[in-house]
Protein backbone atom coordinates (compact mmCIF):
# COMPACT_ATOMS: atom_id res chain seq x y z
CA UNK A 1 0.00 0.00 0.00
CA UNK A 2 1.31 3.44 -0.90
CA UNK A 3 1.89 5.81 2.04
CA UNK A 4 -0.67 8.52 2.51
CA UNK A 5 0.62 11.95 1.60
CA UNK A 6 0.16 14.93 3.89
CA UNK A 7 -1.26 17.98 2.14
CA UNK A 8 -1.53 20.78 4.68
CA UNK A 9 -1.99 24.35 3.58
CA UNK A 10 0.51 26.57 5.40
CA UNK A 11 -1.89 29.47 5.06
CA UNK A 12 -4.38 27.62 7.23
CA UNK A 13 -1.90 27.32 10.09
CA UNK A 14 -0.57 30.03 12.38
CA UNK A 15 3.16 30.61 12.77
CA UNK A 16 3.20 28.52 15.93
CA UNK A 17 1.27 25.67 14.30
CA UNK A 18 3.75 24.81 11.56
CA UNK A 19 5.53 21.61 12.46
CA UNK A 20 8.27 19.55 10.87
CA UNK A 21 6.92 17.41 8.03
CA UNK A 22 7.74 14.26 9.97
CA UNK A 23 5.14 15.08 12.60
CA UNK A 24 2.29 15.21 10.07
CA UNK A 25 3.16 12.29 7.77
CA UNK A 26 -0.01 10.31 7.17
CA UNK A 27 -2.33 13.29 7.08
CA UNK A 28 -4.51 13.26 4.01
CA UNK A 29 -6.61 16.42 4.09
CA UNK A 30 -6.06 20.12 3.85
CA UNK A 31 -8.27 20.98 6.81
CA UNK A 32 -7.35 19.94 10.32
CA UNK A 33 -9.51 19.58 13.40
CA UNK A 34 -8.63 21.97 16.22
CA UNK A 35 -9.53 20.98 19.76
CA UNK A 36 -9.55 23.10 22.90
CA UNK A 37 -8.35 21.53 26.13
CA UNK A 38 -9.04 22.97 29.58
CA UNK A 39 -6.46 21.78 32.09
CA UNK A 40 -5.66 21.77 35.79
CA UNK A 41 -2.47 20.55 37.42
CA UNK A 42 -0.46 20.55 40.60
CA UNK A 43 2.89 21.94 39.51
CA UNK A 44 4.94 20.45 42.35
CA UNK A 45 6.18 17.43 40.38
CA UNK A 46 6.46 19.18 37.01
CA UNK A 47 9.49 21.03 35.64
CA UNK A 48 7.17 23.59 34.11
CA UNK A 49 4.95 23.43 31.06
CA UNK A 50 7.43 23.15 28.19
CA UNK A 51 8.81 19.80 27.12
CA UNK A 52 12.41 19.23 28.27
CA UNK A 53 14.48 16.10 27.63
CA UNK A 54 14.75 13.92 30.72
CA UNK A 55 12.34 16.02 32.79
CA UNK A 56 8.68 15.57 33.61
CA UNK A 57 6.66 18.46 32.18
CA UNK A 58 2.98 19.08 31.55
CA UNK A 59 3.48 19.36 27.80
CA UNK A 60 5.54 16.17 27.82
CA UNK A 61 2.89 14.19 29.68
CA UNK A 62 0.12 15.39 27.38
CA UNK A 63 2.21 14.79 24.27
CA UNK A 64 3.04 11.22 25.24
CA UNK A 65 -0.60 10.49 26.06
CA UNK A 66 -1.79 11.95 22.77
CA UNK A 67 0.83 10.04 20.81
CA UNK A 68 -0.40 6.81 22.44
CA UNK A 69 -4.07 7.56 21.79
CA UNK A 70 -3.42 8.64 18.19
CA UNK A 71 -0.92 5.82 17.58
CA UNK A 72 1.71 8.20 16.27
CA UNK A 73 4.70 6.45 17.82
CA UNK A 74 7.02 7.04 20.76
CA UNK A 75 9.28 9.69 19.21
CA UNK A 76 8.51 13.14 20.74
CA UNK A 77 8.71 14.62 17.23
CA UNK A 78 5.62 12.60 16.32
CA UNK A 79 3.54 13.90 19.23
CA UNK A 80 0.89 16.51 18.41
CA UNK A 81 1.95 20.07 19.13
CA UNK A 82 0.02 21.46 22.07
CA UNK A 83 -0.21 25.27 22.10
CA UNK A 84 -0.88 26.74 25.54
CA UNK A 85 -2.16 30.07 26.84
CA UNK A 86 0.45 30.39 29.61
CA UNK A 87 3.76 28.55 29.79
CA UNK A 88 3.95 28.09 33.54
CA UNK A 89 7.32 27.72 35.26
CA UNK A 90 8.43 24.77 37.36
CA UNK A 91 6.31 24.43 40.48
CA UNK A 92 3.49 26.73 39.32
CA UNK A 93 -0.02 25.28 39.51
CA UNK A 94 -3.04 25.78 37.26
CA UNK A 95 -6.78 25.37 37.56
CA UNK A 96 -7.69 27.33 34.42
CA UNK A 97 -5.02 26.55 31.84
CA UNK A 98 -6.16 26.48 28.21
CA UNK A 99 -4.49 24.75 25.26
CA UNK A 100 -5.27 23.66 21.73
CA UNK A 101 -4.01 20.98 19.38
CA UNK A 102 -4.48 20.00 15.75
CA UNK A 103 -5.62 16.57 14.59
CA UNK A 104 -5.92 15.32 11.06
CA UNK A 105 -9.48 14.52 9.91
CA UNK A 106 -8.48 10.85 9.82
CA UNK A 107 -7.34 10.92 13.43
CA UNK A 108 -10.52 12.63 14.52
CA UNK A 109 -12.59 10.11 12.54
CA UNK A 110 -10.74 7.25 14.24
CA UNK A 111 -11.45 8.69 17.70
CA UNK A 112 -15.14 9.00 16.78
CA UNK A 113 -15.19 5.45 15.41
CA UNK A 114 -13.65 4.04 18.58
CA UNK A 115 -16.18 5.97 20.62
CA UNK A 116 -19.06 4.49 18.61
CA UNK A 117 -17.66 0.97 18.92
CA UNK A 118 -17.78 1.28 22.70
CA UNK A 119 -21.51 1.98 22.54
CA UNK A 120 -23.55 5.04 23.46
CA UNK A 121 -21.64 7.26 25.87
CA UNK A 122 -22.34 10.76 27.05
CA UNK A 123 -20.36 13.56 25.41
CA UNK A 124 -19.33 11.96 22.12
CA UNK A 125 -15.73 11.73 20.86
CA UNK A 126 -14.63 14.87 22.74
CA UNK A 127 -15.59 13.32 26.06
CA UNK A 128 -14.02 10.04 24.99
CA UNK A 129 -10.72 11.81 24.28
CA UNK A 130 -10.89 13.58 27.64
CA UNK A 131 -11.43 10.28 29.46
CA UNK A 132 -8.53 8.62 27.65
CA UNK A 133 -6.20 11.54 28.31
CA UNK A 134 -7.08 11.45 31.99
CA UNK A 135 -6.50 7.71 32.04
CA UNK A 136 -2.96 8.12 30.67
CA UNK A 137 -1.65 11.62 31.38
CA UNK A 138 -3.69 11.83 34.58
CA UNK A 139 -2.62 8.50 36.02
CA UNK A 140 -0.55 10.19 38.77
CA UNK A 141 -3.46 12.37 39.83
CA UNK A 142 -1.66 15.70 39.41
CA UNK A 143 -2.85 16.51 35.88
CA UNK A 144 -6.52 16.67 34.87
CA UNK A 145 -8.08 17.42 31.51
CA UNK A 146 -11.23 19.15 32.66
CA UNK A 147 -12.75 19.57 29.21
CA UNK A 148 -12.01 18.73 25.57
CA UNK A 149 -14.11 20.15 22.75
CA UNK A 150 -14.01 21.35 19.17
CA UNK A 151 -12.59 24.85 19.12
CA UNK A 152 -14.64 27.60 17.48
CA UNK A 153 -13.34 29.01 14.20
CA UNK A 154 -10.31 31.24 14.66
CA UNK A 155 -9.53 30.06 18.19
CA UNK A 156 -5.88 30.06 19.26
CA UNK A 157 -5.26 29.26 22.93
CA UNK A 158 -2.30 31.62 23.07
CA UNK A 159 -2.85 34.40 20.57
CA UNK A 160 -6.63 34.76 20.95
CA UNK A 161 -6.28 35.34 24.70
CA UNK A 162 -7.11 38.78 26.04
CA UNK A 163 -5.63 38.22 29.49
CA UNK A 164 -4.29 35.70 32.01
CA UNK A 165 -5.23 35.77 35.69
CA UNK A 166 -3.09 34.36 38.49
CA UNK A 167 -3.52 34.10 42.24
CA UNK A 168 -0.75 33.91 44.81
CA UNK A 169 -1.49 32.47 48.26
CA UNK A 170 0.60 33.28 51.33
CA UNK A 171 0.29 33.21 55.10
CA UNK A 172 2.04 35.76 57.29
CA UNK A 173 3.11 35.46 60.93
CA UNK A 174 0.22 34.30 63.08
CA UNK A 175 -1.76 33.13 60.07
CA UNK A 176 -3.24 29.65 59.53
CA UNK A 177 -0.29 27.38 58.70
CA UNK A 178 -2.14 24.34 57.45
CA UNK A 179 0.41 21.61 56.60
CA UNK A 180 -2.07 20.10 54.14
CA UNK A 181 -1.76 23.26 52.00
CA UNK A 182 1.98 23.82 52.37
CA UNK A 183 2.52 22.85 48.73
CA UNK A 184 0.32 25.75 47.60
CA UNK A 185 1.06 28.43 50.19
CA UNK A 186 4.10 30.57 50.94
CA UNK A 187 4.76 30.94 54.67
CA UNK A 188 6.15 34.38 55.55
CA UNK A 189 7.58 34.85 59.05
CA UNK A 190 6.59 38.51 59.22
CA UNK A 191 3.42 40.41 60.05
CA UNK A 192 2.20 42.04 56.84
CA UNK A 193 0.10 45.17 56.39
CA UNK A 194 -2.61 44.03 53.98
CA UNK A 195 -3.95 47.54 53.31
CA UNK A 196 -0.49 48.83 52.37
CA UNK A 197 0.13 45.85 50.09
CA UNK A 198 -3.20 46.34 48.35
CA UNK A 199 -2.76 50.09 47.84
CA UNK A 200 0.79 49.80 46.49
CA UNK A 201 -0.13 46.92 44.20
CA UNK A 202 -3.05 48.81 42.69
CA UNK A 203 -0.68 51.71 41.97
CA UNK A 204 1.31 49.47 39.62
CA UNK A 205 -1.58 48.81 37.23
CA UNK A 206 -1.55 50.16 33.70
CA UNK A 207 0.76 50.03 30.69
CA UNK A 208 4.38 50.13 31.91
CA UNK A 209 7.84 48.79 31.33
CA UNK A 210 8.05 46.04 33.98
CA UNK A 211 11.78 45.37 33.48
CA UNK A 212 12.30 45.77 37.25
CA UNK A 213 10.06 42.74 37.80
CA UNK A 214 11.14 40.49 34.92
CA UNK A 215 13.99 38.07 34.46
CA UNK A 216 15.83 39.53 31.45
CA UNK A 217 15.81 37.70 28.13
CA UNK A 218 17.83 38.90 25.18
CA UNK A 219 15.67 40.86 22.76
CA UNK A 220 12.53 40.41 24.87
CA UNK A 221 10.13 43.25 25.53
CA UNK A 222 9.13 43.91 29.13
CA UNK A 223 6.25 46.25 28.29
CA UNK A 224 3.02 44.89 29.74
CA UNK A 225 -0.46 46.06 30.65
CA UNK A 226 -1.15 45.09 34.24
CA UNK A 227 -4.95 45.12 34.26
CA UNK A 228 -5.53 44.31 37.94
CA UNK A 229 -3.33 43.75 40.97
CA UNK A 230 -4.91 43.62 44.42
CA UNK A 231 -4.70 41.76 47.73
CA UNK A 232 -7.40 40.33 49.97
CA UNK A 233 -7.67 37.93 52.89
CA UNK A 234 -9.65 34.74 52.38
CA UNK A 235 -12.00 33.10 54.87
CA UNK A 236 -9.13 30.98 56.23
CA UNK A 237 -6.99 34.05 56.96
CA UNK A 238 -4.53 33.59 54.09
CA UNK A 239 -3.49 36.57 51.96
CA UNK A 240 -4.37 36.22 48.27
CA UNK A 241 -2.76 38.29 45.54
CA UNK A 242 -4.94 38.71 42.45
CA UNK A 243 -2.93 39.52 39.31
CA UNK A 244 -4.32 39.93 35.78
CA UNK A 245 -2.49 41.15 32.68
CA UNK A 246 -2.55 40.83 28.91
CA UNK A 247 0.59 38.71 29.27
CA UNK A 248 3.49 38.27 31.66
CA UNK A 249 7.22 38.23 31.15
CA UNK A 250 9.41 35.68 32.91
CA UNK A 251 9.09 35.69 36.75
CA UNK A 252 6.97 38.86 36.64
CA UNK A 253 4.13 37.69 38.90
CA UNK A 254 6.44 36.27 41.56
CA UNK A 255 8.56 39.44 41.57
CA UNK A 256 5.42 41.57 41.93
CA UNK A 257 4.45 39.44 44.92
CA UNK A 258 7.94 39.78 46.40
CA UNK A 259 7.67 43.56 46.12
CA UNK A 260 4.22 43.56 47.75
CA UNK A 261 5.59 41.53 50.67
CA UNK A 262 8.37 44.10 51.08
CA UNK A 263 5.71 46.83 51.27
CA UNK A 264 3.60 44.84 53.72
CA UNK A 265 6.62 44.26 55.96
CA UNK A 266 7.52 47.96 55.92
CA UNK A 267 10.77 47.63 53.97
CA UNK A 268 9.30 49.64 51.06
CA UNK A 269 6.60 52.26 50.87
CA UNK A 270 4.35 52.92 47.89
CA UNK A 271 6.48 55.75 46.53
CA UNK A 272 9.61 53.62 46.74
CA UNK A 273 7.85 50.81 44.90
CA UNK A 274 6.83 53.16 42.10
CA UNK A 275 10.45 54.33 41.91
CA UNK A 276 11.48 50.69 41.45
CA UNK A 277 9.00 50.42 38.57
CA UNK A 278 10.28 53.64 36.99
CA UNK A 279 13.88 52.46 37.34
CA UNK A 280 13.15 49.69 34.80
CA UNK A 281 15.93 47.41 36.04
CA UNK A 282 16.15 44.46 38.40
CA UNK A 283 17.01 45.25 42.01
CA UNK A 284 16.78 43.43 45.32
CA UNK A 285 13.62 45.40 46.10
CA UNK A 286 11.50 42.95 44.09
CA UNK A 287 12.74 39.46 45.02
CA UNK A 288 11.22 36.50 43.20
CA UNK A 289 9.20 34.43 45.68
CA UNK A 290 8.63 30.68 45.52
CA UNK A 291 6.62 29.20 42.68
CA UNK A 292 4.51 26.93 44.88
CA UNK A 293 2.15 29.71 45.99
CA UNK A 294 1.23 30.67 42.42
CA UNK A 295 -1.73 29.35 40.43
CA UNK A 296 -2.95 30.18 36.92
CA UNK A 297 -6.65 30.65 37.59
CA UNK A 298 -8.24 31.80 34.34
CA UNK A 299 -7.59 32.85 30.75
CA UNK A 300 -9.93 35.37 29.14
CA UNK A 301 -11.03 35.30 25.48
CA UNK A 302 -13.21 37.56 23.33
CA UNK A 303 -16.54 36.40 21.85
CA UNK A 304 -16.20 33.64 19.24
CA UNK A 305 -16.77 36.05 16.35
CA UNK A 306 -13.68 38.04 17.42
CA UNK A 307 -11.26 35.16 18.09
CA UNK A 308 -9.55 35.13 14.69
CA UNK A 309 -9.14 38.91 14.58
CA UNK A 310 -7.66 38.94 18.07
CA UNK A 311 -5.18 36.20 17.16
CA UNK A 312 -4.07 37.98 14.00
CA UNK A 313 -3.77 41.29 15.83
CA UNK A 314 -1.60 39.73 18.53
CA UNK A 315 0.60 37.88 16.03
CA UNK A 316 1.14 41.06 14.02
CA UNK A 317 2.54 42.84 17.05
CA UNK A 318 4.55 39.93 18.45
CA UNK A 319 8.33 40.31 18.56
CA UNK A 320 9.60 37.65 16.12
CA UNK A 321 12.61 36.95 18.37
CA UNK A 322 10.44 35.72 21.21
CA UNK A 323 8.87 32.32 21.70
CA UNK A 324 6.64 32.97 24.69
CA UNK A 325 6.00 36.70 24.90
CA UNK A 326 2.69 38.23 23.83
CA UNK A 327 2.90 42.05 23.83
CA UNK A 328 -0.10 44.24 24.49
CA UNK A 329 -1.94 44.79 21.22
CA UNK A 330 -2.22 48.52 21.87
CA UNK A 331 1.49 48.97 22.58
CA UNK A 332 3.24 51.77 20.69
CA UNK A 333 5.39 50.22 17.97
CA UNK A 334 8.46 52.15 19.11
CA UNK A 335 8.42 50.21 22.40
CA UNK A 336 9.28 46.83 20.95
CA UNK A 337 11.14 45.39 17.95
CA UNK A 338 8.94 44.79 14.93
CA UNK A 339 9.44 42.77 11.75
CA UNK A 340 10.87 44.90 8.98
Amino acid sequence: MLPRIAVVSSSSLGADDRRPVRSIVGWSAVNTVRLRLDLAYDGAAFSGWSRQPGLRTVEGELGEALATILRRGADPVDAPRVTVAGRTDAGVHAIGQVAHLELSPEEWHEIAQRDRRRGPREGGPEASLRRRLNGIAGRHGDLVVRDARRAPAGFDARFSALWRRYEYRLVDRGGPRDPRRRGHTLWVDETLDLAAMDSASRALTGLHDFAAFCKPREGATTIRTLLDYSWSRDEDGALIGHVRADAFCHSMVRALVGAAIAVGAGRLDEDALLAVLDGARRTGAAPVVGAHGLTLVEVGYPPDAELAARAEQTRARRDPLLSDEVPHVGMPAKWFPCPS
